[in-house]
Order: structure tokens, then sequence, then C-alpha cells
């Protein structure tokens, strides 16, 4: 079958009913455009588990605060949707803005308490609202299906998932694993920001992140030594300015007082003009 673009919250939702009444279940990918195989893993995740396969691309402008990248986010909606005919995705969702946001600024938010407000929520405090309120619109769109997210935002991903979890959402959440470059750099549509020296300097947060890892499989279980340890790395590299590194339980993403089962370490710096988030799991028997 043919890929579909549809522009239409309306078309959308006959289309994807139709599926459903004919047995075949939906898999959904969100994303803001601009694929690269990070994105494409998650379509090729969906695609391998449902008959019908719909991909999301929005640049949403709730997520943006004032003087960020909103207007200069990449874009290319071409290219996208060559990518995922190429990827087997069934619907392409391209709504414009004034689909999405019919009335202008929204009066209704989704905000998540607690979970959306440390690390990536105290750098950028609209950010996780921004982002709860159009995934909320999206699955209250596409109906009943299992979403796919990556886990190169991982506070995002336990955001999605606790809010599915307390609105009652017929969505499951399925997150899937960060596709890096050969040097480590977790993939991102930012990334193209970057110029080579950035981009030499950029695999720093990676490797610090790996280096806090390996002290916890050492055997450290003080969480303000693996962070001691990961921030040296990064303070040492001139063209990254840190903003956080952590180590959190991977469920509530609070930092224990002293490490023990399913953890998680994050990281963010400033690398030249983008901010590079990345993380890495450990678990401790």
């Amino acid at each position: 079958m043919a890929l579909t673009i549809v522009e239409s919250i309306d078309e959308l939702r006959a289309d994807l009913d139709r599926s459903r009444a004919a047995g075949d279940d939906v898999g959904f990918v969100p994303t803001m455009g601009y694929l690269h195989a990070g994105h494409l893993s998650l379509v090729e995740a969906a695609r391998a588990r449902h008959a019908r396969v719909v991909v999301s691309i929005f640049v949403n402008p709730l997520q943006f605060a004032v003087g960020e990248d909103l207007g200069a986010y990449p874009r290319d909606l071409d290219r996208d949707v060559g990518l995922c005919a190429d990827a087997g995705v069934d619907v392409v969702f391209a709504p414009s803005v004034e689909e999405m946001y019919p009335f202008g600024p929204v009066a209704t938010t989704v905000t998540v308490g607690g979970i959306s407000e440390r690390f990536e929520g105290a750098t950028r405090p609209t950010h996780f609202a921004g982002v709860a309120t159009v995934v909320a619109k999206l699955f209250n769109i596409v109906g009943p299906c299992a979403a796919y997210f990556g886990e190169k935002d991982f506070q995002q991903l336990a955001v999605v998932r606790r809010m599915a979890v307390d609105l009652s959402a017929p969505i499951d959440v399925v997150g899937c694993p960060i596709v890096r470059e050969p040097d480590g750099l977790a993939m991102s549509s930012r990334n193209v920001y970057l110029d080579d020296a950035q981009r030499a300097a950029a695999p720093v947060l990676q490797r610090a992140l790996q280096r806090g890892r390996a002290s916890i499989e050492a055997g450290e279980r003080d969480p303000d030594a693996v962070v001691a340890a990961m921030a040296e790395l990064i303070d040492a590299e001139p063209l990254a300015e840190l903003d956080y590194v952590a180590v959190v339980d991977a469920v509530t993403l609070e930092v224990p007082e002293r490490l023990a089962g399913e953890l998680r370490l994050l990281g963010a710096a400033q690398v030249g003009r983008p901010r590079l988030i990345d993380n890495v799991g450990v678990t401790i028997p």
C-alpha cells in the first residue's frame, strides 16, 4: 500500500478508525521531523509489530520557549516523507499549526508534576508542559495504539508514560534504545548545528556518562561521587558547558541516597549552539 500524507485531524481519525475496525492494530511514532536513523529505528520497531504505522511530523511551538530555535528548527518535509516511504510507513500526519491549534494560543495545557520539574524541567521550565500537551492531543487524535519514543529524551519518556497512566490513555508507550554515531554521540536533529570543532568535542557527554557507569560497576554507591567524576570530564572540555549530570532511579527520576536497583545516568551540556542531552542505564543487583 502506498504511503498517504494526511494534514487533517478528522481525516487521520477516520483512516485509523477504519484500520482498527478491519482488525489492524496501529503503531504510532510522533516526531518533529528532520528524521534521522534514531527516528527510523522507532519506525522499524513499529513496523515489526503493527499492521498499520503512522508517523506524525509536527514542530510543536508549545515546547519552545522565547529565544529558542523554533523558527530555525530544521525542516524538510519532502525528505522526511521519502524516508518514511522507504521505511514502510503507511500514513504521515503532517498538520499545520492552525490545524493543531485552531484558536491560537491554547487555553488548556497538560502538566505532569514532580517528574517534569527537575533536570530538563529546571532549565526549560515550560518545555514539558508543551510536550505533554501536544502528546496528549496526538494520543486523542490517533486513538488506541502503541506509541514509540526514543530513550535519548529519557525524562520526556518518563513524563509521557506517567501522563498516559494518570489520564488512562488507551496507549502502550514503548521506549526504544538510543541510536548513536560511531563515536558515541546520540543522534539528534539539532546535531546539524555543530561546526567541525564542536562536533569533535560533543561526544564528551557520552564519555562522561560512561565514566559514571564504570564507577558504579566498579563498586561506587555514593551518587555525589559519581556525579563529580562525570562533571570533571565535561568541565575539562573547553567547548562544552555543563548544565547537569545526575544518577537517578530509572522510574521515579529521584536521586537515591545510596545507589541500588535500576538506575539512569543523565547529562546535558551546551556545545556551541545546540544543547546536547544523553543518558545511559546501569543496574545494581
